[in-house]
This record gives structure tokens, C-alpha cells and sequence, in this order.
């Protein structure tokens, strides 16, 4: 999970360089242009996963292609298109630590959906402090932060996706492997994205620098090894204990973006906030030990 979420994290000041490389030589970002630059990355990283895989034609006859349609959309299509408006519009640092919302969504609609326990009153208190953080995080978040109230909005939509994706995976991989399911959602989510943003696609030559590139390949080689591995560990592991897991998540993201952003900085609602995040997920993982 570490691992993961070092992965993931990285994706966070990735993105916002290539924002700030555009800036820089002048092309003029907007909706489209961001989505054409998301839809080449999960594009490029299902095509390339799928190639590992083995037996999806016999498994994609024996899966439900709704769960296969409704995987797709919220994990990739959904979740990564209001998830790069959120980046777009707010700092790196902020919608890392914005992303430890989705394990709130997790403990809320887990049960919902999927009948699983409900969590325990510990579990509950932990998850309370990290929105405590995650509240101070968002009202004085520190330098280039942009539209952070906009941002926790969009972002929170993004992780209730999410959340929701690896609740449909669960339909999925009792005939589908992790690899083929993920190399299939991140590349039909990707060419949905590529579609919105269709109009761009004549800036592509001026987007796709060198360094964008670069950007887009790490990007997606972070989505094939993330989201696989994740998916893997969801058929292990029950929702509870990968929720309090995916805390790492924003602390590896915004430690990251710390080190790799000079135009930001964080502030003192930011450094409390992701205190509290930190201190949540012990308190959930402990109370998962001691049940």
C-alpha cells in the first residue's frame, strides 16, 4: 500500500508542472486541453496494461459488461474528470490531502451498497478527526492554493468515484483478473476523456512537448502499477482496513508536492490538518486490529 501511495502521490506536483509548463510557454489552458491531456495518459496506460494480461476474452465473457460500463466510469471517466479540475484550480498539496475523503466515502456507502459492517464508533472518531483536518486543510491551506473551497468540492466528487469503483470491482473479480479490468476501465474511461476534449486536439503538437511527454508516460506507468496493485489488495483485504491504508495517499502527496513545488507552500491549517489525517489513520487502523 506504501508503495501505492507513493506512486500515487507523485501524480499530484506531475500534473501541476505540466500546468505551470504551459503557462510558462504560453498556451492557454482550458477544460478540453486538460481532459485531452488526461484521456492520453489512462489511454496509454490501459493499452499498456492490457498487454500483460491474459484470458480477457474468455473473462470479458463471463463478466456483466454494466459492471464492466459503471467500473469504467467511476473509476476512471468520472473520478479524473473533475479530479484534474481540482488540480487545476487549487494547489498540489490541497488535493492530495483532499483525496483521504475517499476513505469517508468508503465507510459511508460500503455498507450501503454492498451490506458490508458497519464501522465500529472507534473507527468513526478517527474518521471525525481526519475531516477535522481536512476542514483546516481546505481554510488555510498556504501559498498557491487558488480556489480551495471549489477545489474540495470538485475533488470530493472525485473520490466518491472512486470510492464507488472499487465497490463495483468486488462484482467483478470473481471472473475478471485485476489487471484486465483496470487495463479495461482506464483505457475506455481514457477515450471517453480523449472525446471530451476532441476539440484540442489540434494544440496537441504545441501540449505534448518533450517534457509533457516524459509527464504523461510516468503518469500513466503511476496509473497501470497503482490502480492494478490497488485492485489486487481489494480482493485480499476488506474495504475498512484499505480505507484506513489510503491516508498515506495525501501524506506521500503532499510531502511530495512540497519537494518538487517551488511556488508552494503550506500553510499552518494545512501542516494541523495533515497532523490529523495522520492521527485518524492509526486510530481507524488500531481500532481494525483490536476488532
Amino acid at each position: 500500500m506504501l508503495f501505492c501511495a507513493l506512486l500515487w502521490g507523485s501524480a499530484f506536483p506531475v500534473i501541476k508542472n505540466v500546468y505551470g509548463y504551459w503557462a510558462e510557454h504560453g498556451i492557454e489552458r482550458s477544460l478540453s486541453m486538460i481532459f485531452l491531456f488526461a484521456g492520453v495518459r489512462f489511454t496509454v496506460a490501459g493499452g499498456g496494461l492490457l498487454l500483460f494480461g491474459k484470458g480477457l476474452r474468455q473473462e470479458f465473457r463471463a463478466t456483466s459488461w454494466r459492471a464492466l460500463l459503471g467500473f469504467a466510469l467511476a473509476q476512471t471517466f468520472v473520478q479524473y474528470l473533475f479530479f484534474y479540475q481540482a488540480i487545476a484550480i487549487s494547489s498540489a498539496s490541497l488535493a492530495a490531502l483532499l483525496v483521504a475523503t475517499g476513505s469517508f466515502w468508503w465507510m459511508l456507502l460500503s455498507p450501503i451498497l454492498r451490506r458490508s459492517p458497519w464501522p465500529t464508533p472507534r473507527q468513526w472518531s478517527g474518521l471525525f478527526i481526519g475531516g477535522v483536518g481536512v476542514s483546516l486543510a481546505v481554510y488555510a491551506p498556504g501559498a498557491g492554493a487558488g480556489r480551495p473551497l471549489l477545489g474540495a468540492l470538485l475533488m470530493l466528487v472525485a473520490t466518491a468515484s472512486g470510492a464507488i469503483a472499487i465497490i463495483i470491482f468486488q462484482r467483478i473479480r470473481p471472473t475478471m483478473s485485476a489487471i484486465n479490468a483496470t487495463g479495461l476501465s482506464l483505457l475506455s474511461g481514457g477515450l471517453a476523456l480523449f472525446a471530451v476534449g476532441i476539440q484540442e486536439v489540434s494544440s496537441m503538437p504545441q501540449m505534448f512537448a518533450a517534457p509533457v511527454i516524459a509527464s504523461t508516460l510516468w503518469l500513466a506507468l503511476v496509473s497501470a502499477i497503482a490502480f492494478s496493485i490497488w485492485n489486487h489488495l481489494s480482493t485480499l483485504f476488506p474495504v475498512t482496513l484499505l480505507a484506513s491504508y489510503r491516508f498515506l495517499i495525501p501524506v506521500c502527496g503532499v510531502l511530495e508536492a512540497q519537494l518538487l513545488l517551488s511556488g508552494e507552500s503550506a500553510g499552518w491549517g494545512l501542516v494541523i490538518g495533515g497532523v490529523l489525517v495522520i492521527i485518524s489513520m492509526f486510530i481507524a487502523q488500531r481500532s481494525l486490529r483490536l476488532s
